[in-house]
């Protein structure tokens, strides 16, 4: 009799297992491609939200809120009352004396944008008051 051992896998098996992998990512990777676009949205929604308490802590001191541009984009910033957004974001207030402010959240990574009103008319593309909202 002949003793021989067997060392490794054979080609076909080691073909096998590619095939289960190749078909594992085909399945994972579509579900995954858009959670860089929802991570940018997040940011500037956020960024929103927090721009409504600079806003009011700013009308607060001074019975007015303010306006300007608050960005963090290419690695410089520019903040607006002491706020400054997350990287890559762009955000633009505009206020209307003490009845109201709107503002728009861009990210240097996605066409997207985003608003927020407060007292004002609707900015598009949000349309509850208090509500940032995403196109």
């Amino acid at each position: 009799m002949r003793n021989t051992t067997r060392k490794g896998f054979t080609l076909i098996e080691l073909l096998i297992v590619v095939v289960i992998i190749g078909i594992l990512a085909a399945i994972a990777i579509p579900k995954f491609a858009n959670t860089k676009e929802k991570a940018y949205l997040a940011s500037m929604k956020s960024d929103l939200r927090n721009m409504a308490t600079v806003q009011e802590g700013y009308f607060s001191d001074f019975q007015v809120y303010t306006n300007g541009t608050a960005a963090n984009q290419g690695g410089s910033t520019a903040s607006l009352s002491g706020f400054v957004p997350s990287a890559g974001v762009r955000v633009v207030a505009a206020n209307t004396g003490g009845t109201g402010w709107s503002a728009t959240a861009a990210h240097s990574a996605t066409t997207r944008t985003c608003a927020i009103f407060i007292g004002v008319a609707a900015v598009t593309p949000a349309t509850v008051e208090a509500e940032p909202k995403c196109n």
